[in-house]
């Protein structure tokens, strides 16, 4: 049986579901979808290129 993922949204989220994005943890990686969208696409990035865009966001 496979264990479907926990998707979460960063505590800064509004309520109104506006400009956010989910993460989860996934084999080999970090999922990424928008949350507007929950069946939609998904990106799925390494932990260390998250770290990364994470850095350079906040610079």
């Amino acid at each position: 049986m496979e264990s479907r993922p926990t998707w979460r949204k960063t505590r800064h989220s509004g309520s109104d579901g506006g400009h956010c994005v989910e993460l989860a943890r996934l084999p080999g990686g970090v999922g990424i979808r928008d949350p507007k969208n929950p069946e939609g696409p998904r990106l799925l990035i390494t932990r260390d290129a998250l770290r990364a865009l994470v850095s350079d966001l906040k610079r």
